[in-house]
Order: C-alpha cells, then sequence, then structure tokens
C-alpha cells in the first residue's frame, strides 16, 4: 500500500522537514498552488520531480490576490482530492499553512512589482499581482527552494514573479511548465468547474480566437485590425472581452510599432463567459519573409 503523502501546517515543520532533507543533499522544489488540482497542477509536479529530489506542493487559497466582489468564498476546495492526486504524482511533501499565520493580525508588508502588473490582468484586477507577488515571496522565503514552478497559463503571473525573484534576491531558480489544455483547446483552470453545460460548449472559441490571430500575424495582417476583429467576433458569441493583445514576450510591452523578423510575441486574451472568467495565451513568431 502507497503512504499518503505527509502534510505540515506550519513554518516550523516546513522548515524542519526541508533541513532533514538539505542534510541528505536533496535538491528541493515548491510547487505553490490554490488546491482543486487538475492535470494543469500535476504538469507542473512532473516538472519539479525532473528537476529535483524532493517536491513541496502547497495548498493555500491566498485572501489577498481576491477583491472582495471576487470568488474566494466559493474557490473550490477539495484537500482529501488534491491530496490524492499528489499521492499518486508522487509529491513528497503538502504544505497547507493557516490564513492566520500567513497573515497575522499586525501583518503590514505587500510586495509589488511595477510595471509588469499594471497592465493586462493588472488593469481589471488591481490588487491581484501584489497579492500573488506577496504571498510567493513568504512561500519562497518558508520553504527556500532551490526551484519552483509556474504555469504558462498565468504568463503575466510568471513574469512577475521571476521579476520579484530576481529583485529581491531571492535565490530561487523559477521554471515554467507549459499549458495543458482539455481534448478541445480550453486551457485547464479550477474555475471551469463553474461553467454551465452551455457555456463550456462555448469556452474554446477563446483559444480558437487566439489561434486564429496567431495566423494572422503570421500572414503579415495589420495587427489592430486583427484584434479588433477578434474581439467583435467574441462578442458576439457572447463573450464580454476584458482584454485581446498582443504583447513583447520577454518584456510584456505592446505591440505598437515595427515587429523585428524572428521575435516572440505572446497573444493575450482574458474574457467573461456568464460570471466565470477565463484567460489564455499563445506564442507566436513574427516570420522572417
Amino acid at each position: 500500500m502507497v503512504e499518503s503523502v505527509p502534510t505540515v501546517k506550519t513554518v516550523l515543520d516546513l522548515r524542519s522537514q526541508v533541513s532533514a532533507w538539505r542534510n541528505q543533499g536533496h535538491k528541493i522544489a515548491l510547487v505553490p498552488t490554490m488546491g482543486a488540482l487538475h492535470e494543469g497542477h500535476l504538469s507542473l509536479v512532473d516538472v519539479a520531480l525532473s528537476s529535483a529530489d524532493r517536491v513541496i506542493v502547497s495548498i493555500f487559497i491566498n485572501p489577498t490576490q481576491f477583491a472582495p466582489h471576487e470568488d474566494f468564498d466559493n474557490y473550490p476546495r477539495n484537500y482529501q482530492a488534491d491530496a490524492a492526486l499528489l499521492q499518486q504524482r508522487g509529491a513528497h511533501l503538502i504544505y497547507t499553512p493557516a490564513a492566520g499565520d500567513m497573515y497575522a493580525e499586525n501583518d503590514a508588508t505587500r510586495v509589488t512589482v511595477d510595471s509588469l502588473s499594471d497592465s493586462l490582468c493588472g488593469i481589471s484586477r488591481p490588487h491581484f499581482f501584489t497579492g500573488v507577488a506577496t504571498i510567493v515571496c513568504k512561500l519562497l522565503l518558508q520553504a527556500l527552494p532551490d526551484l519552483a514552478v509556474f504555469g504558462e497559463k498565468d504568463y503575466q503571473q510568471l513574469m512577475v514573479i521571476r521579476a520579484m525573484v530576481g529583485d529581491l534576491f531571492i535565490p530561487t531558480q523559477i521554471l515554467a511548465g507549459e499549458i495543458v489544455r482539455e481534448k478541445d483547446g480550453l486551457a485547464m483552470s479550477s474555475r471551469n468547474a463553474y461553467l454551465s453545460s452551455s457555456q463550456r460548449s462555448a469556452a474554446p472559441l477563446l483559444v480558437q480566437t487566439l489561434q486564429r490571430i496567431a495566423e494572422e500575424i503570421i500572414q503579415k495582417e495589420d495587427i489592430p485590425a486583427v484584434l479588433a476583429a477578434a474581439k467583435g467576433r467574441l462578442a458576439k458569441q457572447g463573450f464580454e472581452v476584458d482584454y485581446i493583445e498582443v504583447r513583447r514576450a520577454s518584456t510584456l510591452q505592446p505591440v505598437i510599432d515595427k515587429v523585428n523578423a524572428g521575435e516572440v510575441l505572446r497573444i493575450f486574451g482574458a474574457v467573461l463567459l456568464g460570471t466565470t472568467r477565463l484567460i489564455d495565451n499563445l506564442e507566436v513568431i513574427y516570420p522572417n519573409s
């Protein structure tokens, strides 16, 4: 019988286990999550397992990245199912800190990454990236892993975290895991569970729209016109468009001037389908000729 994955709830117990592993010469990885795990999360565990000897998965629904009107209270929670999935995948430790420990009564420190946080999701969710940067900073300093893994579905978040780690000299390598999709192309997300059956059928139109934009960019069509048409098609199908944009992949700067041959771009989309927010992105390389 396979033993269940051990769980620790306090920083003291987390550091005790990490210290023991360090004394044994192990390389340690952290995969931060908010639970409600799916194959996208588990693929990040796979990346961690391929790069480290011991893998910690944190499960913490972070209150500071939710605005008052958002879905913190209703966010999916199923620790038993999550633990079973992590056992099957081969994780070595689950860290489930309490909110009162992560944010003590007099907690007054927040981490803000300027510039990268101010566009795309940062416009409609101005609280979000400060909440993410703060909790990830806390988790990295609590565990001090050699590496941590984040998914490319949240590409802007990945860029924010990489900038934070570099700016604060946190000795953790940040690895990226590729977007994992359902058979119809929809990017996997815990929030997909909110979709009604008709909304779930319509949801893949987001990635299909991004794919069409990529094809039109490769054909060197006018980018502003391509984006305007894409927004119109989504709106006609009942999507409330937050943004559809093309950015430079290395900086997240908008594409407003000449694009160089071979330049790596990223197409970003965020929409509301009913009350469910969906985000996605695709890489596209601007053609040479």
